[in-house]
């Protein structure tokens, strides 16, 4: 059984990115699903003069990155501020990444946003698809959701067209993830 890792980029209390996150992971058969919060690990703000003040990076940066490690893949839906990470993930990804470059270790990724707005947070997705495989990301598929508050009700997607896009994304993550196990 496929353990997957889901989380937003956010640290809103009523995250739509998590929620789109706990929807995309549920969509996956046979794995066992843990979706992380990061108000969970709480983190001071990165500085190369506190870490070395700290003698290191805080345990949240060690425990967040464990939990990647013990993944087979990861959903991660991305919050877009300003057109950009939200300043809580982009912390995260800054002390994670002192302990482990490849931050995400090569692990199949499902890459999503979510907004409220007619671009569904794509500038956000832009910059992470970019990015992200510097850092060891395996990105096998993307997918944002525009409108948010018009499109996802009562936990899932209601526009039928995105809900079969996000379908058909959601198998070729879990056929990334059998070939991985195969091999």
């Amino acid at each position: 059984m496929n353990r997957i890792i889901a989380f937003a980029g956010s640290n809103s209390q009523n995250s739509i990115n998590k929620q789109l996150a706990t929807y995309a992971a549920s969509l996956v058969e046979q794995s066992e699903v843990e979706v992380l919060d990061l108000n969970d690990y709480e983190l001071p703000i990165f500085g190369v003069d506190l870490e070395r003040k700290l003698g290191g990076q805080p345990e949240n940066a060690h425990r967040f990155l464990d939990q990647l490690r013990k993944a087979d893949g990861l959903i991660i839906s991305l919050a877009e501020h300003n057109g950009a990470y939200a300043a809580v993930f982009k912390n995260l990804l800054d002390w994670m990444s002192r302990i482990e470059g490849k931050t995400f270790l090569g692990k199949p990724m499902l890459l999503m946003a979510t907004s409220t707005g007619g671009r569904g947070g794509k500038s956000v997705l832009e910059i992470a698809e970019s990015r992200f495989p510097r850092h060891g990301a395996h990105i096998i598929e993307t997918f944002s959701l525009p409108s948010f508050k018009d499109k996802f009700e009562d936990g899932k997607i209601t526009d039928v067209d995105l809900n079969n896009a996000l379908i058909g994304k959601i198998k070729k993550f879990q056929a990334s993830l059998e070939a991985v196990i195969e091999s």
